[in-house]
């Protein structure tokens, strides 16, 4: 089995395990400890050099001025304009082609399925140009609308990739059955099949919106203008043309992780669920 239960191994190596979980732990959250420092260091100490050290004073005043004197609220809102459907979307679509590529064995099933696939394994950088042209010439360019039929079709693939691979582990015997009595196939999905997805629905709506909240790099491509960026993007218009307000941006930095973590601890146990379904027998 591997890999090899912890419990199995020499006395030594379960010692060297308990001291590596704990210094691993340290030095992947020390970056965001420093983040979350900076958030509540005033900006008089950043202008003497104290980058790493102490606060003098913790300023929690920087979560009020990042709402006083920036637009973080309409960057916020912009992200959840283009997570939330983006999150349906593209979630409903793959529930209804994974449902066709998992159940119906007709001719071109692979090739299609393939198409859906052979989309993850494409750069996004070599995108950049053809997706920001297509965008301006559909008029959507600058818009939260257009970011997110984008992300739409873009997440679509690797959705229906992880739907089809779970409605195929189902038990083709309950469809099988529903069939004889007479039920039609669109009952089907929405009576039998779609209640059976609710876990990888769960899961897979958490790892979406967590995709697409935390997207920069389109998020910059597709928008300009504060009225259509979403947060990760606006994050960088908070340092001035001279000066960095990295206590602004530290902030910000906090409040823009909020929401998928939230997401995350509300949708947990659906989300575990989903990962670990048909795992073991």
């Amino acid at each position: 089995m591997f890999p090899r239960p912890i419990e199995q191994t020499s006395p030594l190596g379960q010692w060297a395990y308990k001291i590596a979980v704990p210094v691993a732990l340290v030095l992947w959250l020390l970056p965001l400890l420093g983040v979350a420092l900076t958030s509540v260091r005033p900006a008089s100490d950043l202008a003497q050099g104290n980058y790493f050290g102490m606060p003098s004073a913790i300023a929690l005043g920087n979560y009020v001025q990042i709402f006083t004197d920036s637009p973080i609220a309409g960057y916020m809102l912009n992200s959840f304009k283009v997570t939330v459907p983006t999150v349906i979307g593209a979630v409903a679509l793959s529930c209804m082609t994974g449902f066709a590529l998992a159940i119906y064995g007709f001719r071109s099933n692979m090739i299609i399925f393939f198409m859906f696939v052979a989309g993850n394994f494409v750069p996004f950088q070599i995108l950049m140009v053809p997706v920001r042209d297509l965008t301006l010439k559909m008029g959507m360019y600058n818009s939260w609308t257009g970011l997110a039929m984008f992300h739409i079709a873009f997440q679509t693939g690797f959705c229906t990739l992880f739907m089809r691979n779970f409605i195929k582990a189902l038990p083709h015997e309950l469809i099988e059955a529903a069939r004889v009595e007479g039920v039609s196939e669109w009952q089907i999905f929405w009576h039998v099949v779609l209640p059976l997805m609710r876990p990888a629905i769960a899961a897979l709506s958490v790892l979406i919106f967590t995709f697409i909240w935390n997207d920069y790099f389109w998020a910059t491509v597709l928008t300009t203008s504060a009225d259509s960026q979403p947060i990760t993007a606006g994050l960088s218009s908070l340092n001035g043309q001279w000066i960095a307000q990295w206590h602004l941006v530290s902030a910000g930095s906090i409040l823009a992780a909020l929401p998928p973590v939230l997401m995350f601890f509300l949708m947990q146990r659906h989300f575990i669920a989903g990962l670990t379904l048909g795992a073991v027998k």
